[in-house]
């Protein structure tokens, strides 16, 4: 699934494709995961932004009509194998003309959304109004971070609850628990271990953003941005899709296990579970 990177990227890549264009049209196949996408038509994109894995077109007006709000966002949501592409293909969804040109969402698996909603009116979507912090921005505090993991359940999946902190996904959870040297299930972190964890986030966010993201495989719901090029982080991966492939730390064969019902990869050299504590885990 596209996560902060991913998404980030493709915010940055379509940016200039959009920004400052009116969308003429935004024609879809009439699925329900698709509201109020009419209300985009007409509307100017002042610009592109991007909340954990949420992508975001703010939409304006010259003048709003009566009853409607003046400014609007159009939420867009990758789901695990939503992309925007430059050509139509067989998986194309949705189609977005502007003044410029055409633009399309391809999603082999239909689990992206699109939404128009008044400007950060975000009640319908739960997920996107209770989000932690940016793990790149200033909000993400290393003290208060560590306040909620002392209180946390297992690390792994109290991650991916986007509460702590927006945007983490499997990949990289993964691999921030590997370069904090925490096992995935661990709960309650110590002052220590958390302090490891916020900065590991930090670290793997910054440069998986700056590698382009991650595409795995080659199947049809592969990763790639707007024109087909592939992100490069996927070559930095430490344990993430590594099973049985030494440790490049301690050599140790990396294991994958199902904890909270997602494939989990670490290290258990590295990555110890605090005695007495058990993981729960599912073996692979």
């Amino acid at each position: 699934m596209p996560e902060l990177p991913e998404v980030e990227t493709t915010r940055r890549k379509i940016e200039p494709l959009l920004a400052g264009r009116t969308i003429l049209s935004l024609t879809h196949d009439g699925s329900p995961r698709y509201r109020d996408t009419h209300l985009a038509h007409g509307r100017r994109v002042s610009g592109l932004s991007r909340r954990g894995k949420y992508l975001m077109l703010h939409l304006a007006a010259a003048e709003a009509a009566e009853g409607d709000p003046h400014d609007l966002e159009l939420i867009v949501h990758l789901g695990m194998t939503g992309g925007f592409r430059l050509e139509e293909g067989p998986h194309t969804r949705v189609t977005l003309t502007t003044d410029a040109g055409q633009l399309y969402f391809n999603d082999p698996r239909r689990f992206g959304k699109m939404a128009v909603v008044p400007a950060g009116e975000y009640g319908g979507m739960p997920t996107l109004l209770g989000m932690g912090p940016e793990p790149l921005s200033d909000e993400f505090r290393e003290e208060e971070f560590a306040r909620l993991a002392a209180q946390a359940g297992a690390v792994k999946p109290w991650l991916l609850s986007q509460k702590p902190v927006s945007g983490v996904g499997n990949i990289y959870a993964d691999e921030s628990l590997w370069r904090a040297r925490i096992h995935p299930a661990q709960t309650r972190l110590a002052r220590e271990e958390a302090g490891r964890l916020y900065h590991a986030i930090r670290e793997v966010m910054h440069e998986a953003v700056e590698a382009g993201g991650s595409s795995l495989g080659d199947g049809m719901g592969n990763y790639r941005q707007h024109d087909g090029e592939a992100g490069a982080f996927q070559g930095r991966h430490a344990v993430y899709g590594q099973t049985g492939k030494p440790c490049p730390r301690c050599g140790t064969p990396i294991k994958k296990i199902v904890l909270g019902q997602r494939g989990t990869h670490f290290c258990p050299e590295c990555q110890p579970l605090r005695e007495g504590e058990t993981s729960g885990d599912v073996q692979r």
